[in-house]
């Protein structure tokens, strides 16, 4: 139903877009492509997910926690093979890689608690209480931290809610890693 557009045929408002996306990743992802229809929301997906990766305190790997505790909940075909390939490419744990595709626990503990503060923003819409927060606190991470999870759940929305809407193919790179959630198999 929805093009999967290319520098040549694109908007030409989504066309410096898929240059800096094309830069970033090496290729240009089927998302990308999808996302060219509408440059509005194409520039908010790239500006947002450029601002988690490279302007929040979080790690690469807690980057990835949030990114992929999103992925799994919202039930993202595409989104879990494309961050598994970055988290592989980033030689991330491979325990950790796992238990966020499986939805099983995480063997670190503060890494655990990104993931259960993420996972309850998204299941209580925000509305966790103090209690979740402190718990997050408590675990190392700070009040800066607890917001810039926002930025990361912002980018997913746009990503998980295009790749549902529109059935993205996943990339060839990212084949190997493809994924069904376990309630699915």
């Amino acid at each position: 139903m929805f093009t999967y557009y290319d520098i040549d045929n694109a908007p030409e408002a989504s066309k410096p877009l898929m240059e800096q996306s094309l830069k970033g990743f090496g290729m240009l992802p089927n998302l990308h492509k999808i996302l060219a229809e509408a440059p509005a929301t194409y520039e908010a997906y790239n500006t947002i997910f450029n601002l988690f990766m490279k302007s929040t305190t979080l790690s690469p790997v807690e980057q990835q926690v949030v990114f992929m505790t999103a992925n799994f909940e919202n039930n993202c075909h595409y989104c879990v093979p494309g961050h598994t390939w970055m988290m592989k490419a980033g030689k991330m744990p491979d325990e950790v890689i796992e238990a966020l595709r499986e939805g099983t626990p995480i063997p670190d503990p503060k890494l655990q608690a990104l993931h259960d503060y993420t996972k309850a923003l998204l299941d209580q819409r925000g509305h966790i209480g103090d209690e979740k927060l402190q718990a997050f606190l408590n675990a190392g991470y700070s009040k800066r931290q607890a917001l810039e999870v926002l930025t990361g759940l912002a980018s997913k929305l746009i990503s998980n809610f295009t790749n549902a809407l529109t059935h993205t193919e996943v990339d060839e790179p990212m084949k190997p890693f493809a994924w069904t959630h376990p309630s699915e198999r």
